[in-house]
């Protein structure tokens, strides 16, 4: 296994550690000061997620470099982007700090998506991510790492970067599906 696939691998581990300081009753106490309050175990998982998702970007950059693109990376960075991501949003809805409807349309086109590079494989095919599908994964990322810190005002309104953020990945998300669905739409028929 290269190194670009053992940092894919990396993430996903990171994943359940992740999720253990965002979700853990345990109290550290907290940052800030007045209305801004940001709990220790907060601030972890924070640190965690932003490191996981340096590693995407670092595994990517090393296997283009290094020529170290595998089928194996095709296939599981992807789906480590997906777990790590989906798993900090589903948390949120736990957590009622997002709306579960976006969440829902996100999980819908990850699903859907998968479910498509699934069949790819079956015809002998690898899809890559597109443009617009690390755009996604980025603005996706941007707006986990956002809402960790508590939604800081954006702004002379106060409006939260994060919802901001958060909208653009919904929008890049339905535009991914959609160009995914598109260019690989010969896959489709094939496999009828």
């Amino acid at each position: 296994m290269n190194i670009a696939n053992k940092l894919t691998v990396s993430r996903m581990i990171m994943i359940p550690l992740f999720l253990i300081f965002l979700l853990a009753p345990i109290q550290l106490g907290t940052l800030g000061t007045g209305s801004y309050q940001l709990p220790i175990t907060q601030l972890i998982a924070a640190i965690i997620f932003i490191l996981a998702s340096f590693t995407d970007w670092l595994d990517g950059q090393l296997a283009r470099k290094y020529h170290l693109v595998t089928n194996f990376g095709k296939l599981l960075d992807p789906l480590a982007d997906k777990l790590l991501v989906m798993s900090a949003f589903v948390s949120f809805v736990g957590l009622g700090s997002m709306a579960s409807w976006m969440v829902i349309l996100i999980l819908a086109r990850e699903f859907a998506v998968t479910g498509l590079r699934l069949v790819a494989v079956e015809e002998g095919e690898v899809i890559a991510a597109s443009k617009i599908a690390k755009w996604k994964t980025f603005s996706q990322m941007v707006a986990v790492i956002l809402f960790l810190f508590n939604n800081v005002p954006f702004g002379t309104n106060g409006f939260p970067l994060s919802q901001i953020i958060l909208w653009i990945a919904v929008i890049l998300t339905v535009l991914s599906g959609a160009d995914y669905f598109y260019k690989n739409r010969e896959i489709l028929l094939r496999s009828k």
